[in-house]
């Protein structure tokens, strides 16, 4: 007897064929789902009893896109493609009934069929733009003979999740309904469906979405020169070539189209650096401390400092739901704070993104106060308070005696040293750091920094908050900087010697663009205000060893700091911003202020090419993340990569620096440092792990898979 779980079943319940995907956890499509989707298909079509059918997923979603398993090996037929086009040629009316997520090839699936119905709880997108690829079942040419051009290509660029009401509005689904039991609601849509007659509406015969021909040209031209503004993506033209072939073309051509820009896709180099991003921001939700221990409840928070980075925060806190009390040192203050987070509201009011009414909603969950006895209930605490230890000391020392026992104790700290922190109150066991990345409630990453004493429950707590802050949580040892600013602190003192050394800092920022950065490191430094790296820069100064690693210091940010030029927000830095302009304009002052530096340091400058600029700029990040990773600061590489693609701006289809010197070959990073190394031993000393690497033959994915 064969009991063998088949992940397509096929019932029959009063002339209605039910075919129930049953492929535990998310439905996903592997060719097993594939195969059966087409022979139930087949099967319902030549059973004279069968009046209509019904697809319907099993668990907690309908499907959520493609096994993702099957990346990289040989496909294996029937392609998705042809097993959407067998569901729309059905001649019986077919249902799709869609709960949780219907995502990339189960949206696909899901438009191929000839109505939709969806439970409260759906999500649907296409989110194949993360991967560097398009729709490439049909979704293309369908979603716009649905939604219209101007829908669909943000569905399909920002591979956004839309909820149930917004499908509807948008002409995605035909019902939302009332209950959760999304077979009978689909059973219920059926027989509705028969008996106004059982038309078969097909999918690609629609034409009311782009009837009017003009405003859909409009919207396609507009998402193209969007699309060209932002540099190195390959994926997202071609999704817009495909909607302008659903616009132009007949639907087998439309396919065929996308077919071919799919395959486009399919072989660009882009999809190794996109495939790695994908799975690598899977794999970082997985620390020892999750595995061990279960997270603490969090309801109700408390934020310390309503300066920028405490707004940000505390807004991310009011965005997920919770109830926030913001600490201030005084009514002042803490009134500047509030009206910061009320900002950030008024903001998505002015975009029409919120209204009032849920402004107000919001605001119901925050309270102000300036006495840390209103902390007594919190469950978790982060201060954003000055960075300086002896502040620091100040505000856990008051912490430590109003909390609650167990009360989750955070610093935001960028730099300072967590253990330090922790040892000097009653209960290092509950303190951690959660470095949020400015502006808070926008920026995605999370750095949660594990002192020695914390208690693996509060470090899974820290994971816990930032899934519901849906932020993307990486696990990090405590040292200076932590993985991402130590990291930086490295490729920007070798910005600075390329700068002092003969390049321009316009050259520089040139390059980062080229590579696929969105700002230059110059550029940040004026968007970020220079007078935060100076005010640190004098602070270390007193204990700078002249003998230290490195020994060279580069004066020029001192200068410009000293003359007030702090970046966007004094109207200059590295850049000239006149009359408040967002886009700086190089500034002949700065080059004059470079010039003089190198000649009192008595430099000769040299030319560079763009190649010589990245190729140093790369290593020191590479060399300095092996050494994160070799020091057990970073899990993995690959907690390298995503904390640099998701703070830091490196581009996230190059997967991250560890993965671009895979890409590149380790072999070559190392000769490049070595040969580096020639003019400045001390600064380009190669990290132990590379040098270990490349003489056993690994890579740095070796040891993700470690």
């Amino acid at each position: 007897m064969n009991t063998a779980h088949h992940p397509v079943q096929l019932t029959v319940q009063n002339h209605i064929a039910v075919v129930t995907i049953d492929n535990p956890p998310v439905n996903a499509l592997g060719v097993a789902v594939r195969r059966g989707l087409q022979q139930a298909i087949t099967q319902a079509q030549a059973d004279a009893e069968v009046h209509a059918v019904l697809i319907v997923g099993q668990g907690k979603a309908f499907i959520a896109g493609a096994d993702i398993r099957e990346f990289g090996l040989p496909p294996q037929a029937p392609a998705l493609p042809d097993v959407c086009n067998a569901i729309e040629a059905c001649t019986k009316p077919v249902v799709a009934a869609i709960h949780g997520p219907a995502l990339g090839g189960g949206l696909e699936v899901a438009m191929s069929a000839h109505y939709r119905v969806a439970t409260a709880s759906a999500k649907l997108g296409l989110p194949e733009v993360q991967l560097g690829l398009l729709p490439g079942a049909g979704g293309t040419q369908r979603a716009p003979r649905l939604v219209g051009a101007q829908a669909a290509l943000d569905m399909m660029l920002s591979g956004r999740h839309v909820g149930a009401q917004e499908a509807l509005r948008m002409g995605l689904i035909d019902l939302v309904a009332t209950s959760d039991d999304v077979q009978a609601e689909g059973l219920a849509y059926v027989r509705h469906v028969l008996s106004e007659g059982g038309a078969v509406r097909r999918t690609r015969d629609q034409t009311e979405a782009l009837a009017d021909r003009v405003k859909h040209q409009v919207a396609i031209d507009a998402a193209r020169a969007d699309v060209a503004k932002k540099r190195g993506l390959f994926s997202p033209a071609r999704i817009v070539d495909c909607v302008q072939a659903a616009l132009d073309q007949p639907f087998d051509e439309g396919q065929r189209t996308e077919r071919t820009l799919f395959e486009q896709c399919l072989a660009s180099p882009q999809r190794a650096g996109l495939i790695h991003s994908f799975f690598a921001e899977r794999e970082v939700l997985k620390a020892p401390e999750t595995k061990a221990a279960k997270p603490r409840p969090i309801k109700e928070v408390g934020v310390i400092g309503g300066g920028t980075m405490g707004a940000g925060i505390t807004v991310a806190m009011l965005d997920a739901g919770l109830h926030v009390t913001m600490l201030e040192r005084d009514a002042a203050a803490l009134a500047q704070g509030i009206a910061r987070v009320e900002k950030v509201y008024d903001g998505l009011i002015a975009k029409q993104r919120l209204t009032t009414e849920g402004k107000t909603a919001i605001l119901e969950r925050l309270t102000g106060a300036t006495d840390y006895s209103a902390l007594a209930q919190a469950d978790l605490v982060v201060e954003a308070v000055f960075e300086d230890m002896a502040v620091k000391h100040a505000v856990f020392k008051q912490l430590d005696a109003v909390c609650k026992p167990g009360a989750v104790l955070a610093t935001n700290t960028s730099y300072l040293d967590i253990n330090e922190i922790a040892n000097a109150i009653f209960r290092p066991q509950d303190v951690i750091g959660l470095h949020f990345f400015s502006p808070a409630n926008i920026m995605k990453l999370l750095e949660i920094v594990v002192p020695a004493r914390v208690s693996a429950d509060v470090v899974a707590t820290g994971f816990e908050l930032a899934r519901l802050l849906k932020k993307v949580p990486v696990r990090a040892g405590v040292c200076d900087g932590f993985i991402g600013n130590r990291i930086l602190a490295t490729y920007r003192t070798a910005a600075d010697y390329m700068m002092e050394d003969g390049a321009s800092p316009y050259d520089i920022d040139q390059m980062a663009r080229a590579f696929g950065y969105p700002m230059g490191p110059y550029e940040v430094s004026d968007l970020a205000g220079g007078d935060i790296g100076w005010a640190t820069r004098k602070r270390r100064a007193a204990t700078r060893d002249p003998n230290a690693k490195p020994s060279r210091y580069v004066h020029i940010a001192d200068k410009l700091c000293e003359r007030g030029w702090f970046g966007q927000k004094t109207g200059r830095g590295y850049y000239l911003y006149p009359n408040g302009a967002r886009n700086g304009t190089p500034d002949p002052e700065v080059l004059a202020i470079v010039t003089e530096e190198r000649a009192k340091a008595g430099i000769t400058p040299r030319s560079f090419t763009a190649d010589e600029l990245q190729r140093r700029y790369l290593a020191a990040m590479i060399n300095e993340g092996a050494k994160v990773v070799e020091e057990g600061i970073a899990l993995r590489p690959l907690d390298v990569d995503v904390t640099l693609v998701h703070g830091y701006g490196f581009p996230r289809w190059r997967g991250g620096p560890m993965k671009y010197a895979d890409m590149v070959g380790l072999p070559q990073i190392l000769a490049d440092i070595r040969a580096f190394a020639k003019e400045d031993p001390l600064f380009w000393q190669p990290a132990a792990l590379l040098v270990k690497l490349v003489e056993e033959g690994r890579d740095f994915e070796s040891l993700n898979k470690a």
